[in-house]
């Protein structure tokens, strides 16, 4: 999700409800992980009070506070991992430090529905860009679930679209897709197969690049509210 979800949208889950569906469970077990936060105490007060109104039973992982027991088998008995949007190079530097990033690996390879906005979008790519540091926008390498890169918060951010042409054009960040706030990419494996908004006027963009040209090509998301 480019942003979006309950943590920019508390009163339109429309985005919350379709991942859910994605699980194909009557009442999914989701995880929240705020890692991006700082495990924001709040974030994740916000998190439950949302999801408590949805058919789930909503679960948080909290990292700082590092290890409490088997993280690999928590993560595991999971139908959805929901990661909260902050500080992407914090996030991965210490999903990194704990192996986390090996467990959501096996998540992923195990079908898990993994998720998140903002932060918790750009980290299974290739690279995406990230403020991570205040003031900067920046190249930063992912995970590497998904291939090439990813921006969000294209619409509602001033300096996203052109830095992000500017990156991917002169190679210092793969070619991917932006993503207008409300706009959330559905991948099955790795390849895109659905592109879902809960805002009518949201949409997403595939950046590529012809010898020196960043071209951007508009993606028509299925807007939710219709019950598509």
């Amino acid at each position: 999700m480019g942003g979006g979800g309950f943590s920019s949208e508390p009163e339109n889950l429309l985005l919350d409800r379709y991942i859910l569906k994605q699980a194909g469970k009557a009442s999914p077990r989701v995880c929240f992980v705020p890692t991006a936060s700082g495990d924001s105490a709040d974030y994740i007060a916000r998190f439950y009070q949302a999801f408590q109104t949805l058919d789930c039973e909503p679960s948080h992982l909290s990292v700082y506070d590092g290890p409490t027991g088997d993280w690999r088998d928590y993560v595991l008995s999971k139908d959805v991992i929901y990661v909260g949007g902050g500080n992407t190079r914090n996030l991965l530097t210490l999903w990194r430090d704990w192996t986390l990033d090996r467990i959501m690996r096996e998540a992923w390879e195990q079908g898990i529905v993994m998720t998140g906005t903002s932060a918790g979008s750009i980290c299974w790519f290739e690279d995406g860009l990230t403020d991570s540091i205040p003031g900067t926008l920046a190249p930063l390498q992912c995970l590497g679930l998904l291939k090439g890169s990813n921006c969000p918060h294209y619409d509602s951010e001033s300096q996203r679209r052109s830095s992000y042409q500017q990156f991917v054009g002169s190679g210092q960040i793969s070619p991917g897709i932006a993503c207008d706030d409300g706009v959330a990419l559905h991948f099955v494996n790795d390849n895109l197969h659905r592109v879902v908004s809960s805002r009518l006027s949201a949409r997403a963009y595939r950046l590529t690049v012809e010898g020196n040209v960043t071209s951007e090509h508009e993606l028509l998301p299925d807007y939710l509210g219709k019950g598509v």
